[in-house]
């Protein structure tokens, strides 16, 4: 459970940053760098990157953006599935272990 919830967070701030750097760009103002905004979608954020990506329409013409990020979006589920399976195949072992007890 605590892994979803970091994962949440870490993609609920990947998605605030596109948003964030989406105004800025429109407003002209100062900007976050792509290189943030990569790291962010890297570091487990891909899914609130490519969400942030289609939502606010903000570097879907970049082709750096519109190859990495869905790599890593996918890269990242299929970790989370994996661990996910994992997990939940070690409960039903134990369950089925421990009432033997």
């Amino acid at each position: 459970k605590i892994l979803l919830t970091i994962y949440a967070a870490i993609n609920l701030i990947a998605f605030i940053l596109f948003g964030v750097d989406k105004r800025r760009a429109i407003r002209h103002s100062w900007r976050i760098s792509e290189a943030c905004l990569l790291l962010s979608a890297a570091m487990f954020g891909g899914l609130g990157a490519f969400l942030g990506m289609q939502l606010f329409r903000h570097k879907t013409k970049h082709p750096r953006f519109v190859i990495l990020v869905p790599i890593f979006m996918i890269f990242q589920l299929v970790i989370l599935f994996y661990r996910a399976e994992n997990y939940a195949f070690k409960e039903k072992s134990a369950a089925f272990v421990l009432p033997g007890f």
